[in-house]
């Protein structure tokens, strides 16, 4: 049926768009870009507001060729809907995770009905704007869709330098509205503590901060790391040898708390001692003595086994009792009172060597030191050469044959670590390879968490003469680069898994105290799955020789079912709905999702409103006399 119809027919009608628009509250909290050097930014303002502009008034800022058509297209609503793809999805009825194929520009503003305010940490690695970048992603710039976007005032002077800029390589007018947009996106994503790191080049970091500056707010800029990136540096420029990159991080407001700083949490472990006290012993409970394994997994050693283990002349075990030899006054150990809150809390021990027995608190929160604006071989974060050896090893094949200048999962995870906690949610939405995916996986497993992760990837093909290319053809996927990113996933996840299992079977027993709330890796299962959905045109009428043609709806009543939580933005669209009625009626808690509506009855519509809100999909009802009954009582959803 057509939307206006069960307008005009007296229905709630609910689409995409309908709870997007913020403009009008909180200027400076959610539209910074208005308020410049503490001064309110009428031209900014009048853009916002939809209002024309003079585009020959100067003033501070970063000007671009296609700035009000990158705004407008940010405001503009999406023609796309997400169709569940079950081929390509793993552990799909477990997993957390989501895997979205299609322009990111449009994934993003379907992840804004949910997902706005809810992303901890957002992670991208955009094109860089060289000479050899071919940008893939459909963004318009031309009359037609200045009309759409409601641009009429455009001269023909400003379409011709529009075309010249948006058709010439390297343009920076081009790249700058490519990103505005989704940068915007990005920041309605953010949650209030979130955090975006952007990797970028010489070509465009100076802009970009300026972009940023304006999108973010300039006051919210965190800070700009240099990562080393080559081990023997890159002749990319005939003058220097080119070894770094940058990767700007902005916060999304200006919270009081302190952002970043390593947490204790890590494996910064801290020696057991208290220089306040003099107890002489440390009854440990069975089991909780843990070794680091250089792969960065936990495996726990009985206490008791440990007999007679001394450490520098300080620290000795004998039977499940740490005696401290006290040889000098400066350490001691905790006391017991203190020690055995910290295990209850989830703390975990370790035994190092060079500091006797250490402990990583269980107190994620808990700050030390601030991270350094160098990112290099003294942090153990890997190079563009270690990630290629990563994926080479994943996909059995030479190293660079697969991607030229992906990041190393590690670089990822060193970023993530700092302020993501076990159940936050981080973003990349340009996908890639999917290293934000497999970086997220491992440190799930390596502390037990439950981070998230959400990634976008266009389906860009891949060059018929790329090795990449003829992986696909083996391996019966389509030769595009979201091909790769899920291979990817899985290929990373099931070594995961296996290596978690195996370190499960090592056990030698349950631990004697009670955890509380921290999940070891140890002791549940790994989310290694992801659910798969691609992007594909919404249903909308079309009119041919003055009649109305009614598109062709998919009989594929999940996805129909799913489309519509991602549309509403309640619920969590990782969540499985349960089926009430089979292709017609799910729900998640008390919320009914409705499609098919021709097959379900009066009694169960009345079921389903007895016990919760009604959602219908407006593309497979009908105005019939059953649904009519309870037209005040539902809402239509296109």
């Amino acid at each position: 049926m057509a939307k206006q119809e069960f307008t005009n027919a007296g229905y709630n009608v609910f689409e995409t768009g309908d709870n997007e628009n913020k403009l009008l509250s909180f200027l400076k909290e959610n539209y910074p870009s208005i308020i410049r050097d503490n001064e309110i930014n009428i031209a900014e303002l009048k853009t916002v507001l939809g209002l024309p502009t003079d585009e020959k008034v100067n003033g501070y800022g970063l000007n671009f060729v296609g700035r009000n058509f990158a705004k407008a297209k940010y405001a503009q609503k999406t023609e796309k809907e997400l169709r569940l793809n079950t081929t390509l999805s793993k552990d799909i009825d477990t997993t957390q995770n989501l895997v979205l194929k299609g322009d990111n520009l449009e994934s993003l503003k379907i992840l804004k009905n949910h997902y706005s305010n809810k992303i901890k940490c957002i992670y991208i690695d955009p094109p860089y704007n060289t000479k050899s970048d071919e940008f893939v992603y459909p963004d318009k710039f031309d009359k037609e869709e200045a009309e759409v976007l409601g641009l009429a005032n455009l001269s023909e002077s400003d379409f011709q330098r529009m075309d010249f800029s948006f058709k010439t390589k390297k343009s920076h007018n081009g790249w700058l509205s490519f990103m505005y947009p989704r940068l915007l996106l990005a920041r309605d994503l953010l949650s209030k503590d979130g955090v975006i790191f952007i990797s970028i080049d010489d070509n465009e970091q100076a802009n970009l901060k300026l972009l940023c500056d304006e999108i973010f707010g300039e006051e919210n800029f965190v800070g700009e790391f240099i990562w080393i990136r080559k081990k023997k540096g890159a002749f990319l420029s005939k003058k220097i040898r080119k070894m770094t990159e940058y990767i700007l991080c902005y916060q999304k407001s200006d919270i009081e708390k302190t952002l970043f700083g390593e947490q204790a949490y890590t494996d910064k472990q801290q020696p057991i001692v208290k220089r306040t006290n003099s107890t002489k012993e440390l009854v440990f409970p069975k089991n909780i003595i843990h070794t680091k394994l250089d792969d960065g997994f936990y495996e726990p050693i009985s206490s008791e086994s440990a007999t007679c283990i001394t450490f520098k002349n300080e620290f000795e075990i004998k039977n499940g009792i740490v005696i401290t030899e006290l040889k000098t006054e400066a350490r001691y150990v905790w006391t017991q009172e203190f020690f055995n809150e910290e295990i209850i809390n989830g703390s975990q021990i370790f035994l190092s060597k060079q500091f006797g027995f250490n402990v990583l608190r269980h107190n994620q929160a808990e700050k030390t030191k601030s991270p350094s604006t160098l990112i290099d071989k003294n942090v153990d974060v890997g190079t563009n050469e270690d990630a290629s050896s990563e994926i080479a090893d994943l996909f059995n094949t030479e190293v660079g044959a697969m991607f030229d200048y992906a990041k190393p999962a590690s670089l990822i995870k060193y970023l993530a670590n700092f302020l993501t906690a076990e159940n936050d949610i981080i973003l990349d939405f340009f996908a890639g390879s999917g290293t934000t995916g497999h970086a997220v996986m491992q440190l799930n497993a390596e502390d037990g968490g439950n981070r998230k992760f959400i990634l976008c990837q266009i389906d860009e093909p891949i060059k018929k003469d790329k090795p990449a290319y003829q992986f696909c053809i083996d391996n019966n996927l389509p030769p595009v680069i979201s091909s790769i990113t899920i291979e990817r996933l899985k290929r990373a996840g099931e070594q995961l898994r296996i290596k978690n299992e195996e370190l499960i079977i090592k056990k030698t027993g349950e631990l004697d105290f009670n955890q509380g709330n921290q999940e070891n890796s140890l002791n549940q299962g790994l989310d290694v799955g992801f659910k798969v959905f691609d992007s594909i045109e919404a249903p909308k009428l079309n009119i041919e020789d003055g009649e109305i043609i009614f598109p062709v709806i998919s009989e594929d009543a999940l996805s129909r079912i799913y489309n519509m939580i991602f549309t509403i933005g309640l619920d969590e669209p990782t969540q499985v709905p349960e089926e009430v009625v089979k292709d017609a009626i799910y729900k998640i808690d008390n919320h009914y999702y409705i499609t098919n509506s021709e097959k379900i009855t009066s009694d169960d519509y009345s079921n389903a409103l007895k016990n919760g809100k009604v959602f219908i999909d407006g593309w497979t009802a009908s105005l019939n006399g059953t649904l009519q009954n309870y037209k005040e009582d539902v809402k239509i959803v296109f």
